[in-house]
Protein backbone atom coordinates (compact mmCIF):
# COMPACT_ATOMS: atom_id res chain seq x y z
CA UNK A 1 0.00 0.00 0.00
CA UNK A 2 1.04 3.70 -0.43
CA UNK A 3 1.84 5.92 2.47
CA UNK A 4 -0.71 9.09 2.40
CA UNK A 5 1.85 10.68 4.23
CA UNK A 6 4.58 9.90 1.58
CA UNK A 7 6.04 12.56 -0.27
CA UNK A 8 4.69 12.66 -4.02
CA UNK A 9 7.41 10.67 -6.27
CA UNK A 10 9.74 12.41 -8.46
CA UNK A 11 12.10 11.79 -10.92
CA UNK A 12 16.20 11.66 -10.43
CA UNK A 13 17.67 14.90 -10.37
CA UNK A 14 14.12 16.79 -10.72
CA UNK A 15 13.95 19.87 -9.20
CA UNK A 16 18.24 20.74 -9.54
CA UNK A 17 17.88 20.06 -13.23
CA UNK A 18 14.43 22.36 -13.25
CA UNK A 19 15.83 25.09 -11.18
CA UNK A 20 18.32 25.56 -13.92
CA UNK A 21 16.70 25.38 -16.81
CA UNK A 22 17.39 21.77 -18.02
CA UNK A 23 13.62 19.84 -16.59
CA UNK A 24 12.30 17.05 -18.63
CA UNK A 25 8.99 17.05 -20.37
CA UNK A 26 6.31 15.80 -17.97
CA UNK A 27 5.62 12.34 -18.48
CA UNK A 28 2.67 11.35 -20.52
CA UNK A 29 0.06 8.86 -18.16
CA UNK A 30 -0.85 7.07 -21.72
CA UNK A 31 2.84 5.53 -21.66
CA UNK A 32 2.25 4.29 -18.09
CA UNK A 33 0.72 0.18 -17.81
CA UNK A 34 -2.41 0.21 -15.73
CA UNK A 35 -2.08 -2.99 -14.85
CA UNK A 36 -1.36 -5.31 -11.59
CA UNK A 37 -0.65 -8.43 -9.97
CA UNK A 38 -3.63 -9.93 -8.33
CA UNK A 39 -4.60 -8.75 -5.06
CA UNK A 40 -3.12 -5.29 -5.75
CA UNK A 41 0.50 -4.27 -5.99
CA UNK A 42 2.69 -3.01 -9.12
CA UNK A 43 5.48 -4.85 -8.57
CA UNK A 44 7.68 -7.93 -6.85
CA UNK A 45 11.31 -8.90 -6.35
CA UNK A 46 13.47 -11.69 -7.43
CA UNK A 47 16.93 -13.03 -6.08
CA UNK A 48 17.78 -15.56 -9.25
CA UNK A 49 21.39 -17.61 -9.36
CA UNK A 50 20.38 -19.18 -5.62
CA UNK A 51 22.15 -22.35 -6.33
CA UNK A 52 21.36 -25.15 -3.49
CA UNK A 53 20.85 -24.74 0.16
CA UNK A 54 24.03 -22.93 0.91
CA UNK A 55 23.43 -20.54 -0.99
CA UNK A 56 19.75 -19.90 -0.07
CA UNK A 57 21.19 -19.46 3.31
CA UNK A 58 22.99 -17.04 2.19
CA UNK A 59 20.09 -15.12 0.84
CA UNK A 60 17.97 -15.32 3.43
CA UNK A 61 20.27 -13.90 6.32
CA UNK A 62 21.55 -11.12 3.74
CA UNK A 63 17.76 -10.11 3.00
CA UNK A 64 17.03 -10.39 6.93
CA UNK A 65 19.76 -8.30 7.69
CA UNK A 66 19.46 -5.78 5.10
CA UNK A 67 15.86 -5.82 5.11
CA UNK A 68 15.31 -6.57 1.36
CA UNK A 69 11.86 -8.21 0.87
CA UNK A 70 11.84 -11.24 -1.39
CA UNK A 71 8.57 -12.83 -3.41
CA UNK A 72 10.41 -15.34 -4.99
CA UNK A 73 14.13 -16.82 -5.30
CA UNK A 74 15.55 -18.28 -8.40
CA UNK A 75 17.78 -21.13 -9.39
CA UNK A 76 19.93 -21.29 -12.72
CA UNK A 77 21.78 -24.76 -12.99
CA UNK A 78 18.54 -27.06 -12.95
CA UNK A 79 16.48 -29.39 -10.94
CA UNK A 80 18.76 -32.32 -11.98
CA UNK A 81 22.19 -30.77 -10.39
CA UNK A 82 20.13 -31.18 -6.95
CA UNK A 83 19.48 -34.03 -4.67
CA UNK A 84 15.75 -34.94 -3.60
CA UNK A 85 17.33 -33.90 0.26
CA UNK A 86 18.61 -30.64 -1.16
CA UNK A 87 15.61 -29.48 -2.82
CA UNK A 88 13.65 -30.42 -0.21
CA UNK A 89 16.01 -28.20 2.26
CA UNK A 90 14.88 -25.81 -0.27
CA UNK A 91 11.80 -25.79 -0.64
CA UNK A 92 10.72 -25.91 4.02
CA UNK A 93 12.86 -22.96 3.90
CA UNK A 94 11.05 -20.68 1.24
CA UNK A 95 7.73 -22.27 2.54
CA UNK A 96 8.59 -20.92 6.15
CA UNK A 97 8.98 -17.79 5.12
CA UNK A 98 6.70 -17.57 2.03
CA UNK A 99 8.78 -17.04 -0.94
CA UNK A 100 8.31 -18.70 -4.19
CA UNK A 101 11.03 -21.54 -5.33
CA UNK A 102 11.48 -21.08 -9.16
CA UNK A 103 14.01 -24.10 -10.27
CA UNK A 104 15.17 -24.81 -13.87
CA UNK A 105 14.22 -27.81 -15.71
CA UNK A 106 15.74 -30.17 -18.30
CA UNK A 107 19.11 -30.42 -20.53
CA UNK A 108 19.73 -27.53 -22.95
CA UNK A 109 20.92 -26.85 -25.65
CA UNK A 110 23.83 -25.01 -24.49
CA UNK A 111 24.98 -28.06 -22.23
CA UNK A 112 24.59 -31.01 -24.38
CA UNK A 113 26.46 -32.18 -27.91
CA UNK A 114 25.28 -29.74 -30.20
CA UNK A 115 27.92 -27.68 -32.00
CA UNK A 116 25.68 -24.99 -33.33
CA UNK A 117 24.82 -23.66 -29.63
CA UNK A 118 29.25 -22.87 -30.39
CA UNK A 119 29.02 -21.16 -33.48
CA UNK A 120 28.99 -17.78 -34.29
CA UNK A 121 24.92 -17.85 -34.36
CA UNK A 122 24.48 -19.46 -31.55
CA UNK A 123 22.44 -21.79 -33.08
CA UNK A 124 18.83 -22.75 -31.03
CA UNK A 125 20.75 -21.34 -27.91
CA UNK A 126 19.22 -22.94 -24.98
CA UNK A 127 16.22 -24.59 -26.51
CA UNK A 128 15.63 -28.34 -25.86
CA UNK A 129 17.00 -30.18 -28.72
CA UNK A 130 14.75 -33.80 -29.78
CA UNK A 131 12.39 -35.63 -27.98
CA UNK A 132 14.83 -36.76 -25.37
CA UNK A 133 15.68 -33.15 -23.94
CA UNK A 134 11.88 -32.27 -23.74
CA UNK A 135 11.67 -35.29 -21.57
CA UNK A 136 14.16 -34.71 -19.73
CA UNK A 137 12.88 -31.41 -18.66
CA UNK A 138 9.12 -33.17 -18.57
CA UNK A 139 11.06 -35.38 -15.76
CA UNK A 140 12.60 -32.72 -13.91
CA UNK A 141 9.33 -30.60 -13.90
CA UNK A 142 7.33 -33.82 -12.33
CA UNK A 143 10.22 -34.63 -9.82
CA UNK A 144 10.59 -30.51 -8.63
CA UNK A 145 6.57 -30.49 -8.23
CA UNK A 146 6.42 -33.97 -6.32
CA UNK A 147 9.02 -32.44 -4.17
CA UNK A 148 6.25 -29.35 -3.36
CA UNK A 149 8.47 -27.14 -5.73
CA UNK A 150 5.76 -24.73 -7.37
CA UNK A 151 7.78 -22.16 -9.91
CA UNK A 152 9.30 -23.89 -13.03
CA UNK A 153 11.74 -22.39 -15.44
CA UNK A 154 11.79 -23.21 -18.91
CA UNK A 155 14.39 -21.80 -21.88
CA UNK A 156 12.34 -23.37 -24.75
CA UNK A 157 8.63 -23.09 -26.49
CA UNK A 158 7.95 -26.17 -26.65
CA UNK A 159 8.36 -27.29 -23.50
CA UNK A 160 6.71 -24.52 -22.06
CA UNK A 161 3.48 -25.48 -24.09
CA UNK A 162 3.84 -29.30 -22.60
CA UNK A 163 4.37 -28.36 -19.39
CA UNK A 164 0.97 -26.01 -19.64
CA UNK A 165 -0.55 -29.07 -21.43
CA UNK A 166 0.81 -30.82 -18.51
CA UNK A 167 -0.95 -28.56 -16.12
CA UNK A 168 -3.81 -28.59 -17.54
CA UNK A 169 -4.23 -32.27 -16.97
CA UNK A 170 -3.64 -32.27 -13.21
CA UNK A 171 -0.28 -34.32 -14.16
CA UNK A 172 1.32 -31.38 -12.48
CA UNK A 173 -0.33 -29.13 -9.91
CA UNK A 174 -2.78 -26.64 -11.17
CA UNK A 175 -1.23 -24.11 -9.53
CA UNK A 176 2.38 -24.38 -10.52
CA UNK A 177 3.32 -21.28 -12.24
CA UNK A 178 5.67 -21.24 -15.62
CA UNK A 179 8.62 -18.90 -15.88
CA UNK A 180 10.56 -17.55 -19.34
CA UNK A 181 13.73 -17.81 -19.18
CA UNK A 182 15.55 -14.08 -20.12
CA UNK A 183 17.70 -16.22 -22.70
CA UNK A 184 14.87 -16.95 -25.10
CA UNK A 185 12.60 -13.66 -24.02
CA UNK A 186 10.92 -11.75 -26.28
CA UNK A 187 11.65 -8.38 -27.29
CA UNK A 188 8.24 -6.89 -29.23
CA UNK A 189 4.90 -7.19 -27.89
CA UNK A 190 3.73 -9.66 -30.65
CA UNK A 191 6.01 -12.88 -29.32
CA UNK A 192 5.67 -11.76 -25.57
CA UNK A 193 1.63 -12.31 -25.85
CA UNK A 194 2.42 -15.52 -27.69
CA UNK A 195 4.54 -16.39 -24.32
CA UNK A 196 1.60 -16.09 -22.83
CA UNK A 197 -0.50 -18.29 -24.68
CA UNK A 198 1.69 -21.00 -24.75
CA UNK A 199 1.43 -20.83 -20.85
CA UNK A 200 3.83 -18.01 -19.42
CA UNK A 201 3.10 -17.13 -15.95
CA UNK A 202 5.93 -14.66 -15.99
CA UNK A 203 8.11 -13.69 -18.72
CA UNK A 204 11.96 -12.80 -18.82
CA UNK A 205 12.34 -9.49 -21.08
CA UNK A 206 15.89 -8.56 -22.21
CA UNK A 207 17.35 -5.75 -20.03
CA UNK A 208 17.98 -3.66 -22.85
CA UNK A 209 14.18 -3.25 -23.86
CA UNK A 210 13.55 0.79 -24.23
CA UNK A 211 10.96 2.00 -21.93
CA UNK A 212 8.59 2.33 -25.02
CA UNK A 213 8.98 -1.20 -25.22
CA UNK A 214 7.41 -1.54 -22.46
CA UNK A 215 4.61 0.09 -23.09
CA UNK A 216 3.89 -1.50 -25.99
CA UNK A 217 3.95 -5.03 -24.52
CA UNK A 218 1.90 -3.90 -21.53
CA UNK A 219 -0.96 -2.56 -24.35
CA UNK A 220 -1.37 -6.23 -25.83
CA UNK A 221 -0.56 -8.31 -22.55
CA UNK A 222 -0.86 -8.88 -19.03
CA UNK A 223 1.19 -11.35 -18.06
CA UNK A 224 3.64 -10.57 -15.44
CA UNK A 225 7.48 -9.25 -17.02
CA UNK A 226 10.62 -10.10 -15.16
CA UNK A 227 14.20 -7.62 -15.65
CA UNK A 228 17.20 -7.56 -14.51
CA UNK A 229 17.49 -4.60 -13.20
CA UNK A 230 21.15 -5.46 -13.02
CA UNK A 231 22.41 -8.04 -15.57
CA UNK A 232 24.87 -10.74 -15.78
CA UNK A 233 27.53 -10.14 -18.49
CA UNK A 234 26.05 -13.31 -20.40
CA UNK A 235 22.71 -11.32 -20.84
CA UNK A 236 24.54 -7.80 -21.62
CA UNK A 237 25.65 -6.35 -17.86
CA UNK A 238 23.68 -3.20 -17.94
CA UNK A 239 22.80 -1.90 -14.84
CA UNK A 240 19.37 -0.12 -14.91
CA UNK A 241 19.03 0.82 -11.18
CA UNK A 242 17.73 4.60 -11.81
CA UNK A 243 15.17 3.71 -14.15
CA UNK A 244 13.59 1.41 -11.52
CA UNK A 245 10.83 3.47 -10.49
CA UNK A 246 10.01 4.36 -14.39
CA UNK A 247 10.70 0.23 -15.70
CA UNK A 248 7.64 -0.23 -12.88
CA UNK A 249 5.46 2.73 -14.29
CA UNK A 250 5.66 1.31 -17.89
CA UNK A 251 6.17 -2.16 -17.34
CA UNK A 252 4.02 -2.90 -14.38
CA UNK A 253 3.20 -6.42 -13.20
CA UNK A 254 6.86 -6.79 -12.83
CA UNK A 255 9.72 -8.62 -10.91
CA UNK A 256 12.37 -6.57 -10.55
CA UNK A 257 15.40 -9.07 -10.50
CA UNK A 258 18.51 -8.26 -8.82
CA UNK A 259 21.44 -9.91 -10.78
CA UNK A 260 24.73 -8.99 -10.68
CA UNK A 261 27.36 -8.06 -13.35
CA UNK A 262 31.06 -8.45 -13.91
CA UNK A 263 30.56 -11.77 -12.00
CA UNK A 264 32.08 -15.20 -13.21
CA UNK A 265 29.33 -17.69 -14.16
CA UNK A 266 28.24 -20.62 -11.85
CA UNK A 267 26.09 -22.42 -14.15
CA UNK A 268 26.21 -25.65 -13.85
CA UNK A 269 26.85 -25.22 -10.05
CA UNK A 270 29.13 -27.41 -7.82
CA UNK A 271 30.90 -27.20 -4.70
CA UNK A 272 33.67 -26.21 -6.66
CA UNK A 273 32.06 -23.18 -7.31
CA UNK A 274 31.35 -22.91 -3.46
CA UNK A 275 33.10 -19.36 -2.59
CA UNK A 276 31.75 -17.09 -5.59
CA UNK A 277 28.47 -18.78 -5.33
CA UNK A 278 27.85 -17.85 -1.39
CA UNK A 279 29.76 -14.23 -2.01
CA UNK A 280 27.77 -13.20 -5.51
CA UNK A 281 24.39 -14.65 -3.54
CA UNK A 282 24.83 -12.29 -0.89
CA UNK A 283 25.73 -9.68 -3.16
CA UNK A 284 22.37 -9.77 -4.92
CA UNK A 285 20.60 -9.18 -1.91
CA UNK A 286 22.51 -5.67 -1.28
CA UNK A 287 21.91 -4.88 -5.07
CA UNK A 288 18.49 -5.06 -4.06
CA UNK A 289 18.55 -3.15 -1.25
CA UNK A 290 20.19 -0.26 -3.46
CA UNK A 291 17.50 -0.47 -6.20
CA UNK A 292 15.07 -0.29 -3.00
CA UNK A 293 16.81 2.66 -1.61
CA UNK A 294 17.09 5.02 -4.80
CA UNK A 295 12.86 3.98 -4.91
CA UNK A 296 12.21 5.17 -1.68
CA UNK A 297 14.65 8.36 -2.05
CA UNK A 298 12.36 9.15 -4.98
CA UNK A 299 9.04 8.24 -3.23
CA UNK A 300 7.85 5.58 -5.69
CA UNK A 301 8.38 2.45 -3.24
CA UNK A 302 4.82 2.33 -2.87
CA UNK A 303 2.43 -0.26 -4.13
CA UNK A 304 4.76 -3.72 -3.78
CA UNK A 305 2.51 -6.20 -4.24
CA UNK A 306 1.88 -8.16 -0.98
CA UNK A 307 4.55 -10.72 0.65
CA UNK A 308 3.34 -14.25 -0.21
CA UNK A 309 1.65 -13.47 -3.47
CA UNK A 310 2.72 -15.25 -6.37
CA UNK A 311 0.20 -16.32 -8.36
CA UNK A 312 -0.19 -14.30 -11.95
CA UNK A 313 -3.78 -13.56 -12.44
CA UNK A 314 -6.24 -14.39 -15.47
CA UNK A 315 -4.35 -14.39 -18.68
CA UNK A 316 -4.96 -15.32 -21.82
CA UNK A 317 -4.23 -19.17 -23.37
CA UNK A 318 -3.92 -21.17 -26.50
CA UNK A 319 -6.88 -23.73 -25.99
CA UNK A 320 -5.61 -26.65 -24.77
CA UNK A 321 -7.31 -29.77 -27.13
CA UNK A 322 -7.51 -33.36 -26.05
CA UNK A 323 -4.46 -35.64 -27.69
CA UNK A 324 -5.54 -37.64 -30.34
CA UNK A 325 -6.65 -40.93 -29.76
CA UNK A 326 -3.46 -43.71 -30.37
CA UNK A 327 -4.32 -46.46 -32.79
CA UNK A 328 -2.94 -50.01 -33.58
CA UNK A 329 -4.10 -50.65 -36.64
CA UNK A 330 -1.60 -50.56 -39.68
CA UNK A 331 -0.94 -47.77 -42.05
CA UNK A 332 -2.03 -50.07 -45.14
CA UNK A 333 -4.68 -52.01 -42.98
CA UNK A 334 -6.25 -53.88 -46.65
CA UNK A 335 -9.74 -52.95 -45.42
CA UNK A 336 -9.11 -49.80 -45.71
CA UNK A 337 -10.15 -48.82 -49.94
CA UNK A 338 -9.28 -46.23 -51.84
Amino acid sequence: MTDASAPAARRPGEQVLAALGLGAPALDPADASARTFPGGGRWRTEIPSCEGPEALAVVLKEASRLDVPIHRISQGSGVWMLTDAEITEMVDATNERDIELCLFTGPRGTWDIGGSVRSDSRGAGLRARGHDAVAGCVEDAVRATELGVKCLLVADEGVLWTLHRARQAGIIPADTTLKVSALIGPVNPASYAVYERLGADSVNVPSDLTLDHLTEIRRVSGAPMDMYIEAPDDLGGYVRMYEVAELIRRGAPLYLKFGLSKAPGIYPWGTHLRDVTLDTARERVRRGRLALDLLARHGADGDMAPLGSRLPGTLHRFPVEAPAPRTSAPLNDENDKD
